[in-house]
């Protein structure tokens, strides 16, 4: 039954974890364009993140696509650790339950906890691979260090959880893995330099012509003033 609902909530923000894998390919892409800023404004990480930051803009890329089917999953986590918790109140209220309660323990034998750093590392590891290069360092550095810290913090969280929940995290971690393993297992084709060139000229032409049109209405309004 757990296995079940951790399919079917999956399927339901299914269309959330495509967006956010489009959004990770999006910024595979525009790795090449990146690293020329990262190139460029090494000694300016202002300028840097400016640039970086027009550059998601005009490509309409967001990097924090890929935070909300996670911020989703927490209520439903915790929705799922009180019913397990208390089935008698929550799902069953009469009958022969004798069954949950070995689910709304502790895994004594902290199988499903290690399968919960197994799989959390497994994908994550696959996901920073898509995503190599396309961070300024000291975020890839911060990633890094998340990719040993997590696993290692949820495993500990799930020797405590009730097992069910441990193995909630275990299914939807195999569900996301296999997800995103159909959807990268191509290479993300590269942005053709020139269209990216002629894209960021445009833009700068654009702006230039905005702060054109902004000084002129403040002329005319002192002007009338």
């Amino acid at each position: 039954a757990v296995i079940l609902f951790t399919i079917l909530v999956k399927f339901c923000i299914l269309p959330l974890n495509i967006k956010q894998t489009k959004s990770m390919r999006e910024m595979q892409a525009l790795q090449p364009e990146l690293q020329k800023l990262q190139k460029k404004y090494k000694n300016n990480p202002e300028k840097l993140n400016q640039e970086t930051m027009k550059l998601y803009k005009l490509y309409n890329v967001s990097p924090m696509a890929g935070c909300l089917p996670l911020l989703i999953q927490l209520p439903i986590i915790y929705a799922l650790f009180g019913a397990l918790r208390d089935p008698g109140k929550w799902v069953f209220t009469n009958g022969d339950v004798s069954w949950i309660p070995d689910l709304g323990n502790p895994d004594p034998w902290y199988i499903l906890p290690i399968l919960c750093v197994v799989f959390t590392f497994i994908t994550q590891k696959f996901t920073m691979s898509v995503q190599k290069g396309t961070m300024d360092p000291s975020a890839e550095k911060t990633q890094n260090m998340m990719l040993y810290i997590m696993p290692i913090f949820i495993g500990f969280a799930a020797i405590g959880m009730p097992a069910g929940v441990a193995l909630y995290w275990v299914v939807q971690n195999v569900f996301t893995f296999v997800q995103q393993f159909i959807m990268l297992r191509k290479p993300a084709e590269k942005i053709d330099p020139r269209e990216a060139e002629r894209r960021v000229e445009e833009a700068k032409r654009e702006e230039i012509k905005k702060k054109k049109e902004e000084r002129k209405q403040q002329s005319e309004a002192r002007a009338e003033a």
